[in-house]
């Protein structure tokens, strides 16, 4: 398995991103949860993190707007669905490449707001005069 994370290109990544290996900092641990047997004795739980600080990948602007979107300058992720370390490994990789993506992403453009047109205004006016009369005829029937 290659070492280097690779984020897919996308909005704000028009030519993808690929981050060394030697930037991101993989821990293992037991995982909670089914796994038969071997349970209590395989390291299957995945963290990997990636500074963003201090990661070379990265252009200024790329950089600006990843610590200006994240909580944190340490993008953290935890994969521990899998009973084996390495689906467990490649589910945080894409699991992180998906987040760096989504926070890489430019904002989307304001709403534009509009007037309603003067058909829309001018049915509204109909129903709230008809909704008036019905509302009207509501009243107490006197013989005269």
């Amino acid at each position: 398995m290659n070492g280097d994370l690779v984020v897919a290109p996308g909005p704000g990544v028009p030519d993808g991103l690929v981050v060394p290996a030697g930037e991101l900092v993989e821990r293992f641990s037991r995982s909670p949860g089914p796994g038969g047997q071997s349970v209590n004795t395989s390291d299957t739980r995945v963290e990997l993190e990636y500074d963003v600080a201090t990661s070379a990948a990265l252009t200024d602007a790329q950089r600006a707007r990843l610590l200006a979107r994240l909580p944190s300058p340490r993008v953290r992720v935890v994969a521990s669905e899998h009973r084996s370390q390495h689906r467990n490994r490649v589910a945080a990789r894409e699991r992180m490449a998906e987040q760096i993506r989504a926070a890489l992403a430019p904002p989307p453009p304001d709403r534009r707001p509009t007037k309603p047109t003067r058909g829309s205004q001018r049915r509204r006016l109909e129903a709230k005069k008809q909704r008036g009369e019905t509302k009207a005829l509501r009243g107490r029937v006197t013989d005269s």
